[in-house]
C-alpha cells in the first residue's frame, strides 16, 4: 500500500533526495549541481512510500499564486504501478485547498506528456532543452 504524504516545514528531505539523485543523477545523467539546486528550502515536498519504503518524491516551488511542480521522480523499478500518478493527484489535491494558489505548472520531459496529460494538464510552449532533456511547459487550474 502506498502512503503519500506532504513534508512538514523544516522536515528532514534525505528520503526525497535518494530517490531524485536515483533517478535524475544516476538514472538519467542530470549533472548533480543542476539537480541540487539549492532552492529545496524554498519548496514543498511530498513524498510517496510503499512499504515503508521511499519510492516516489515531487516537490513545489510557489511562484505567486503558480504553484511550479518540480523533481517529480518515481523509482525506475516501481514505474507503472501508479506511484507517479498517485502522488500527483494527492499534490494537486493538497495545492487546491491553498487559497493562494490558482494553478499548477510544470516542465514535463517530452516522453511524460501523455502522462500529465491524463492528470488534465495541458501542454503550451515550444519544446525545449532541461539538462539534456527535451521538455515542454504544462498547466492546470486548480
Amino acid at each position: 500500500m502506498t502512503k503519500i504524504y506532504r513534508l512538514p516545514a523544516g522536515a528532514d528531505l534525505a528520503p526525497c533526495l535518494a530517490v531524485r539523485r536515483r533517478v535524475f543523477i544516476e538514472g538519467q545523467n542530470v549533472p548533480e549541481a543542476e539537480e541540487v539546486d539549492g532552492r529545496d528550502a524554498e519548496c514543498i515536498h511530498y513524498l510517496a512510500e510503499a512499504d515503508g519504503q521511499p519510492v516516489a518524491t515531487a516537490r513545489v516551488l510557489p511562484l505567486d499564486d503558480v504553484a511550479k511542480i518540480q523533481r517529480v521522480a518515481v523509482l525506475e523499478a516501481l514505474r507503472l504501478r501508479n506511484h507517479g500518478s498517485d502522488l500527483m493527484r494527492f499534490i494537486l489535491s493538497d495545492l487546491g485547498q491553498e487559497t493562494r494558489f490558482s494553478s499548477a505548472k510544470l516542465g514535463s520531459q517530452t516522453h511524460a506528456i501523455g502522462f500529465y496529460e491524463k492528470l488534465g494538464f495541458t501542454a503550451y510552449g515550444p519544446e525545449y532543452d532541461d539538462a539534456g532533456i527535451p521538455h515542454r511547459d504544462m498547466r492546470i487550474a486548480l
